[in-house]
């Protein structure tokens, strides 16, 4: 297994984790919130880093919990990580006009603002595909945890996304992450995720 490991070994690409970056887990981690996960990071200061797990989808949908959301179409809820996991989250590329308080994570991704903004936009009758993304829970990691983490190989740093974070689903978008950072970390993709069972 040593060996294996060195086989698919972090090649580290010294990217910096950082607001609106994505974490890629490696992988052998074996957390069932963090397998095969693809983290967008919300904020990353000296005090600490949080972010949500974007291709975790989960049964449960927004409409069932908000009265006036009943007759819409369906609104996804992924499991943005095991943190305040029973607090809905959400991020968009409304921007901050149309969503008020909105926090600008990087240059079409925004974290949060006004829910009843939002519901107002939905109810005008506005197509969200793509464009919203609910969770329940987000991903915290406390002083300098973050780094650690990296610096033990537990996740890859990335300035690239699929350009469809708000779209990103399943085990499909870690490896379509993976093969946007080339070459090098094609035997990622093939590593299985159950090893012993092979």
């Amino acid at each position: 297994m040593a060996q294996e490991r060195n086989i698919f070994k972090i090649k580290h690409n010294d990217i910096d984790p950082g607001k609106g970056r994505i974490l890629i887990s490696e992988p052998f981690l074996r957390d069932s919130y963090f397998q095969r996960a693809v983290v967008l990071l919300v904020e990353h200061t000296s005090e600490g880093s949080m972010g949500f797990v974007l291709n975790k989808r989960t049964d449960l949908i927004v409409n069932t919990f908000f009265a006036e959301l009943k007759n819409m179409p369906d609104l996804p809820i992924y499991l943005g990580g095991p943190v305040s996991s029973h607090h809905l989250f959400f991020i968009h590329s409304l921007g901050a006009v149309l969503i008020p308080g909105a926090v600008n994570i990087n240059e079409n991704i925004y974290f949060g603002g006004s829910f009843d903004a939002l519901k107002r936009y939905i109810h005008q009758g506005n197509a969200i595909e793509g464009k919203v993304k609910f969770f329940l829970g987000y991903s915290g990691w406390s002083e300098a945890q973050l780094i650690r983490e990296v610096q033990e190989d537990s996740w890859l740093v990335s300035n690239s996304s699929n350009n469809d974070i708000l779209l990103a689903d399943g085990e499909s978008y870690w490896r379509n992450s993976i093969e946007l950072l080339g070459d090098q970390y094609k035997s990622w993709v093939n590593y299985p995720k159950n090893p012993e069972l092979n």
